[in-house]
């Protein structure tokens, strides 16, 4: 067992492993199968998983485990699903839980097309203008009314009401979800939203597109990506899919697991402070009505600013430094790390209940810099993954060249930052840090 000095010592001496760095791999490949559907920041490609499963399954194995904590859009439940494993995990974010249902659910093709095309032929009415279908009722949620009158135009506001109209009264839960990541897709599009910005910032100058071109546009792409994943798939997965699918919307501290039961978990969790899902996936929130209150959903993510305990007790001594010296400078901050940090450590306390002895626990995550203190994140889980009794395994160290993530930061205010405006890269690398239960 590692103490915090040993663990500073293996990272400040890693040296960049240049194979999982997957700097040959096209945005095709990133972009592979279902994996396309649906934008989302921070997300980690499809490469990564498939070569973690290589590196600790047995490919003779025909049955295995694989857990998210944290499957935000749903790269490593896709990977473990189109291998025909057990795919299992959690994620807070409603409409992640949704994005990742939706990817890791292969469509018959021919089936599939029919239902996008009597659809696109809906609401396009025979190519009449989207606003003068009197027959469709705009279906606009009333209590987000006020939030969508922020971000959408009148006359938008109105076409993606009737679109969306359409898409609940699909009878196919299964093509009704479908509907439903497409459109959440084109909603940043159709709206206000600064397109260039992973924060919400307005651009009143914005030309906003026809969503029903977007939508369309969108759809065929989508119909594509499932085409592929069907076709790669197993029959076993085709006709045992409900069984083999088994993700919740939950907090990661409770997975849908039993006890030793899972081969591997491969995650990339939230990054502390960086992120807040709840504001960025606002406008899916509001036109999909998936929260009461956009305040109290923020409330339920671990990362979030909004989070803090009055009495955390940390058990990684590299945790406690960062958050002394946080402190210094800014206390709230230092208590949102703080939180964070123990959130995480019940996230592998329940990792632990659920592996396999043998199994591993695979955490992609980055470091950064706050207020001109080293958030060291990748260390604090590695400390923190042997006090939960994880032997400290591997460490992979990583280029970032294609996880979408804003590369600058605003060392002062540690808000990323445009490229004049800012003097720190916020993650020029990343690592994967892997435990082992022995």
């Amino acid at each position: 067992m590692y103490n915090a000095i040993e663990i500073n010592d293996i990272f400040q001496k890693k040296a960049i492993d240049d194979e999982w760095s997957f700097k040959e791999s096209k945005p095709s490949e990133r972009g592979k199968w279902t994996h396309s559907y649906h934008r989302y920041p921070a997300k980690f490609i499809p490469q990564i998983v498939e070569k973690l499963l290589d590196e600790y399954i047995d490919p003779n194995v025909t049955k295995a485990s694989v857990n998210d904590p944290f499957f935000g859009c749903g790269t490593t439940i896709v990977s473990a699903i189109s291998r025909g494993y057990e795919a299992n995990g959690t994620d807070i974010n409603r409409i992640a839980y949704l994005i990742t249902r939706v990817k890791a659910t292969p469509i018959e093709p021919s089936y599939l097309k029919k239902k996008v095309m009597d659809f696109l032929a809906r609401i396009n009415s025979q190519n009449t203008l989207l606003e003068q279908l009197d027959d469709i009722e705009p279906y606009i949620p009333e209590k987000h009314l006020e939030r969508i009158d922020y971000w959408f135009e009148e006359k938008t506001k109105f076409q993606l009401g009737k679109i969306l109209n359409v898409i609940l009264n699909e009878k196919d839960e299964v093509i009704r979800d479908f509907f439903k990541v497409a459109f959440s897709h084109c909603l940043k599009n159709c709206s206000i939203w600064l397109m260039d910005s992973t924060k919400p910032t307005r651009d009143l100058k914005k030309k906003i597109p026809n969503p029903y071109d977007v939508l369309k546009r969108h759809l065929k792409k989508m119909v594509k990506g499932n085409n592929a994943f069907y076709n790669i798939i197993s029959d076993k997965v085709k006709t045992n899919h409900s069984k083999l699918l088994n993700i919740k919307l939950s907090d990661a501290r409770k997975q849908p697991a039993k006890n030793n039961s899972v081969d591997i978990t491969i995650t990339s969790s939230p990054y502390v402070t960086s992120y807040e899902y709840a504001d960025l996936h606002q406008l899916s929130t509001i036109w999909l009505d998936l929260a009461e209150s956009l305040s109290d959903y923020r409330k339920e993510f671990i990362g979030t600013a909004a989070k803090k305990y009055e009495d955390a007790k940390l058990g990684s001594e590299i945790a406690k430094e960062i958050v002394k010296e946080l402190e210094l400078n800014d206390k709230k901050l230092s208590r949102n790390v703080e939180a964070f940090y123990k959130d995480m450590q019940e996230v592998f306390e329940e990792n632990y209940r659920i592996l396999k002895p043998g199994g591993r626990c695979c955490y992609v995550i980055g470091n950064t810099r706050l207020k001109k203190v080293d958030i060291l994140n990748a260390e604090v889980f590695a400390e923190s993954l042997q006090n939960t009794g994880f032997v400290f395994d591997r460490l992979i160290k990583r280029e970032i060249h294609s996880k979408l993530l804003p590369q600058l930061r605003d060392e002062k205010t540690g808000r990323f930052a445009s490229n004049e405006n800012a003097d720190t890269i916020a993650y020029p690398v990343e690592y994967i840090v892997v435990g082992k239960k022995e």
